[in-house]
């Protein structure tokens, strides 16, 4: 049946599935992508450490400082340190999950309009489609880097790049269905490739109107990279696919709860 429930309704679910698929995201990302990041930020200590102690003496020198009494930028702490930040990913893992699970919540209210979809398939499809316009369009041009990779100087220039994939993606997407929606005449299969086929061509004009950026440095491990950029690949795709997937169920319970027939009582005859 079409997705039903007003549309604070569907802002709790979402946002219900949004905060499970964050902690879901935020296990992910614990157990696979912090320990890259620790190695990331060991190969950028290694890095800065000598120059660091170069600075150091220099200074040292030139005001005639006596022997002991130079200061190292290296001794300054961190402003976080690093468990905090990894208890602190889990928040923003939820936070991002709500904020993803009331778009996916407010996308459905306005979709069920046009369609007959059945709610959780809608609610699911959504999810999926998010996905591929905001994790998986951006991260084959953009892919994620480790703290050691990138200049900072640069980082506005390449935030707004990333930006401009995610709206990429988003157009594939608005595309695709757009497509899908025109053919619905035909064949579901033909339906399918033709819609695919949209989106992959909105997405290679794309990738190529869109400047490349590659500030990864030949000394930073290939392997670490890669497996950075994995991991980054894995907590996003927990995060999104969670979304649709929780957001299903809660919909179909729901409905089903919502739908169920009492059963007649007995009465003395």
């Amino acid at each position: 049946m079409p997705l039903t429930g007003s549309f604070g309704t569907l802002l709790i679910r979402g946002l219900l599935a949004g905060l499970i698929a964050g902690l879901l995201a935020g296990i992910v990302g614990n157990f696979i992508g912090e320990p890259k990041v620790d190695a990331a930020i060991a190969i950028e200590e290694a890095a800065a450490a000598p120059a660091e102690e170069s600075h150091g003496a220099e200074a040292g020198h030139s005001h005639g400082e006596a022997a002991g009494g130079g200061h190292s930028h290296g001794e300054d702490e961190a402003v976080v340190s690093r468990p905090w930040q990894k208890f602190g990913q889990f928040l923003a893992n939820a936070l991002a999950g709500m904020a993803f699970g009331a778009i996916v919540a407010t996308a459905a209210h306005y979709a069920r309009r046009f369609t007959s979809i059945p709610g959780p398939r809608l609610v699911l499809g959504l999810g999926v489609a998010g996905w591929l316009a905001v994790v998986i369009v951006p991260f084959f041009k953009y892919p994620a880097n480790p703290p050691a990779v990138g200049d900072p100087e640069t980082i506005n220039d390449r935030t707004l790049l990333w930006v401009a994939a995610v709206v990429l993606g988003l157009v594939a997407v608005a595309a695709a269905v757009f497509v899908w929606n025109l053919l619905r005449a035909q064949l579901g299969s033909l339906r399918l490739v033709v819609g695919v086929a949209a989106f992959v061509l909105v997405v290679t004009l794309g990738y190529i109107l869109l400047p490349g950026v590659n500030e990864v440095g030949t000394d930073f491990p290939a392997s670490l990279l890669w497996e950075f950029r994995t991991a980054s690949l894995a907590v996003s795709t927990t995060l999104w696919l969670s979304i649709g997937l929780v957001f299903a169920v809660i919909t179909e319970w729901l409905e089903r709860s919502s739908t169920r027939v009492p059963e007649p009582v007995a009465t003395a005859g």
